[in-house]
């Protein structure tokens, strides 16, 4: 088997399975697209090399089932999800599962080419991952009590309402302790802060 690292693209969309292809193979990627999950799991071999961008919400197998038969034939390839429906509790459970990021549609070219890039590095040098861990662990420790816990509430997966009512504050003032975890954790997105999270729960 070859050692090139394909990008497989799976999406019940033709349109844009067709676009996403054109634009990676203009990007120097060797690309694979599949109409479903089903047929992706069809035609890979039992030690596949590269990366999966899925949708999510498919007909048949959904992208979060298709995280599951990843993980029972032990297929180690990391798995971008996108979904046109992202929240706190998706992200959370797709990252559970395995995927290693999480986009919403409309997505910017430039994030998913970043997504594909970190995904095809992934598993390479370890003491990169490990100085990493240690520079996430360090931004955390730099959030206020308030912060902390309107984070862990968000992991969890509650909204900001009901964030609000359970500490005694305001939406608003929820909104502000959110905005101030993204900048203090320095996350780009919310999928990269519950990656830094699930990642030192890991660690």
């Amino acid at each position: 088997m070859s050692d090139a690292q394909i990008v497989h693209v799976i999406d019940d969309d033709d349109a844009l399975r067709d676009s996403i292809r054109l634009f990676l193979v203009n990007e120097g990627l060797d690309v694979r697209t599949h109409a479903s999950a089903t047929e992706f799991l069809a035609a890979i071999d039992d030690a596949p090399v590269g990366c999966v961008v899925t949708d999510i919400r498919m007909p048949g197998m959904s992208g979060m089932e298709l995280l599951v038969h990843l993980s029972a034939r032990s297929l180690a390839l990391p798995v971008i999800v996108v979904t046109g429906h992202a929240d706190v509790p998706l992200a959370v459970r797709a990252m559970k599962q395995g995927a290693v990021d999480l986009l919403e549609k409309p997505f910017r070219a430039d994030d998913l080419i970043r997504a594909i890039r970190n995904a095809l590095d992934s598993g390479k040098g370890s003491q990169t991952n490990r100085a990493n861990t240690h520079e996430a662990r360090a931004r955390l420790a730099t959030l206020s009590a308030r912060e902390t816990e309107v984070l862990d509430r968000l992991i969890r997966g509650q909204p900001n309402k009901i964030i609000a009512y359970e500490m005694g504050i305001s939406p608003r003032t929820v909104e502000v302790h959110r905005a101030n975890v993204m900048k203090k954790t320095q996350a780009a997105s919310l999928s990269d802060l519950v990656r830094m999270f699930l990642n030192l729960e890991r660690s």
